[in-house]
């Protein structure tokens, strides 16, 4: 019998770790001493539609070693497919979750990401809501290419300073482009790929009170407080979403 750590369930081409948020720290938690660097994707509707219009970026993002249903709509639709996932598991608790870990067990972490020049006021921010956690930051220039010297450069910090655990906060898909591309020489434990967490976390963004995570209306938070920039997010490719269920609805195989 297989361990409820262990159980998968491939949706929409990505094969998702079925397992609670507590079950996920405990998976995660036991590969930060090992090497290579693990990598971690939190797919939401967004991802999902991306993926669905790119299949040799979908190939890509599949690889990822670990993969988490980070929104209620996914999870919403692996039940409707009977392929249930317990919980959604965010990458947003997944930042908070594992800086209490490294703050308790004097892990050293390194995040990539920020707006550039942003260093030393992100430092700051995390001096005061993680008083002990050791950590690095390196924000790249706007228009970050994976593929760049300044990608490779941060890899050769990354691997200069050894830090366990990494969270990239660059943005989808950038971030698990370079995540994945970078996987096999990178020297850390966890590669985290979790978008914004960061300003949620140290409070430069506000998240949506619990009640509407809760609800699957973490959205609807996010669209009024950046409708400029999430607007054709969740108005124009979020509906694309219930066509990929739909499409994989009818590809399901039927019981007898």
């Amino acid at each position: 019998m297989h361990s409820p750590l262990t159980r998968t369930e491939k949706l929409f081409g990505v094969r998702l770790n079925a397992v609670t948020f507590e079950d996920a720290i405990t998976l995660l938690s036991r590969q930060v001493n090992l090497r290579p660097a693990k990598v971690i994707v939190t797919p939401n509707v967004d991802h999902f539609v991306s993926l669905s219009e790119n299949p040799a970026l979908r190939e890509i993002y599949a690889s990822a070693d670990f993969a988490f249903a980070d929104g209620m709509p996914v999870v919403w639709a692996s039940r409707l497919l009977d392929k249930a996932l317990p919980e959604r598991v965010t990458g947003a608790d997944l930042f908070v979750a594992f800086c209490l870990l490294a703050q308790e067990n004097s892990w050293r972490v390194n995040v990539l990401g920020g707006m550039p020049g942003q260093e030393a006021m992100l430092l700051d921010r995390f001096s005061v809501v993680y008083p002990e956690l050791q950590v690095k930051i390196l924000c790249p220039g706007m228009g970050f290419n994976p593929q760049s010297d300044e990608a490779k450069a941060a890899a050769e910090w990354i691997n200069a300073t050894k830090p366990d655990l990494v969270f990239v906060c660059l943005g989808f898909p950038r971030q698990s482009l370079w995540s994945l591309g970078n996987r096999k020489t990178l020297d850390t434990g966890l590669v985290f790929c979790v978008g914004a967490a960061m300003e949620f976390a140290l409070g430069i963004k506000s998240r949506a009170p619990l009640w509407m995570q809760r609800r699957g209306l973490e959205w609807v938070w996010r669209l009024g407080s950046e409708p400029t920039k999430l607007w054709r997010r969740y108005l124009v490719r979020g509906p694309r979403f219930l066509r990929l269920v739909l499409q994989e609805w009818q590809g399901k195989p039927r019981r007898p």
